[in-house]
């Protein structure tokens, strides 16, 4: 692929990758792909913005070479240390080796315990100033977004943010720009890189959100590190963001369970019956058979949970103890819940999910539901209302 020009003399030199299929370490599927973007900006000194994994550099590299001779890099920013945005920097210092590295201080140590390379890296802090020539970019730090390493890079004069791996999104397209692909397949994509991997630092993404605001600084281009540039009208993720650091809800639940014989998967069943009855949207998913990265995906916009499992050793079944532990993680806020289940000879395991969600601060609503072996008729319809009760009391 060629260059893409995003501005007058700035140009997309990333990579696409086609066929990843899992990311951070299978923790989030990507059954788009995704891309790794880095943005060259032709001026008096000639400034590489982040660059790509690894594998990847030789189609950065021979991108580059259509517009410049890497040997003319004067600057490289390094936004974040994460292998996927600073794999292929070994290789592209090696020709430019008096090239100046920016970043911050956890960058600078970051990118030495990973490459234990000799570099020249000016440490910077938020409002630094690097003077291009016609440009000036100016640092923000946004620790913890999602890396303790991360910053942002701004440039006034094209009113352009290049936040790294914030607004991104794994998604592998021919095109470059949100106003060129369609537009609910992107935000499906946004919506769930956000809740597979930036849920837990809400609190820390509205205060930086927020402080962005208070500088008025203007911004019409927002071009991160991973799928689409945003042109079109990039408030539109920026409030999409807002939103979810505020963990905003809609009367929507997310019911997810693991059956062992069947039984506690028609539990399920009556009891997303009744929810639809109360006129509540929701999801079921059995953990077994569903995309754990879809799942979680689903509940960032959901005011109730449901959590179901069949009883084994006196403990829920290893699949969704393993979806709880992940969601425990991701820290939710504001949300309600209730537990449901069937046993054997012996309970255990409505009990043990109650104990995780109360570690997690989800407020359970309800009294639990456990029922016997298979369930009968009378059983099912006590299923049919514990679900309708909850929508109730989600709607109130």
């Amino acid at each position: 692929m060629k260059p893409v020009e995003i501005k007058k003399d700035i140009f997309w030199v990333g990579a696409i990758d086609w066929n990843v299929r899992n990311f951070h370490g299978h923790t989030y599927t990507t059954q788009r792909g995704t891309t790794y973007n880095a943005y060259l900006i032709l001026d008096e000194k000639i400034t590489l913005v982040d660059t790509v994994y690894g594998p990847f550099a030789d189609e950065m590299i021979d991108k580059i070479n259509q517009i410049v001779s890497p040997q003319k890099i004067d600057y490289i920013i390094a936004n974040h240390v994460e292998i996927d945005h600073s794999g292929a920097l070994a290789k592209i210092l090696n020709l430019c080796p008096k090239a100046t590295i920016f970043g911050t201080q956890k960058c600078k140590e970051g990118l030495y315990r990973n490459f234990y390379l000799d570099m020249d890296f000016k440490v910077v802090k938020t409002a630094d100033k690097l003077n291009l020539g016609k440009r000036t970019l100016t640092f923000i730090e946004a620790p913890m977004i999602h890396w303790p390493d991360s910053m942002f890079t701004y440039c006034l004069q094209e009113k352009l943010l290049l936040p790294n791996d914030a607004f991104g999104q794994h998604y592998a397209t021919s095109k470059r720009f949100d106003d060129e692909v369609d537009s609910a397949e992107l935000m499906d994509e946004a919506k769930k890189y956000y809740a597979n991997i930036l849920w837990p630092l809400s609190t820390i993404i509205l205060k930086k959100i927020e402080e962005i605001q208070k500088l008025s600084i203007p911004i019409d281009m927002i071009a991160p590190s991973h799928g689409i540039i945003w042109r079109k009208d990039p408030l539109n993720i920026v409030n999409s963001y807002m939103s979810w650091a505020k963990n905003e809800t809609k009367p929507k639940i997310v019911l997810v369970y693991e059956t062992m014989w069947g039984a506690t998967a028609k539990m399920a069943q009556k009891i997303a019956e009744g929810i639809i009855q109360a006129g509540v949207e929701v999801k079921v998913f059995d953990v077994t058979c569903s995309d754990r990265t879809e799942t979680i995906k689903e509940m960032l916009d959901a005011k109730g949970f449901i959590f179901g499992s069949s009883t084994h050793d006196n403990d829920m079944l290893p699949t969704i103890a393993g979806f709880l532990e992940f969601l425990k993680g991701l820290k939710p806020k504001n949300r309600l819940s209730c537990v449901f289940g069937s046993y054997g000879w012996g309970g255990g395991a409505v009990k043990n999910i109650e104990e995780i969600l109360k570690i997690t601060g989800i407020e359970i609503t309800l009294p639990s539901l456990s029922i016997q072996y298979v369930p009968d008729k009378n059983d099912l319809e006590k299923c049919y209302e514990f679900g309708k009760n909850f929508a109730l009391k989600l709607l109130k």
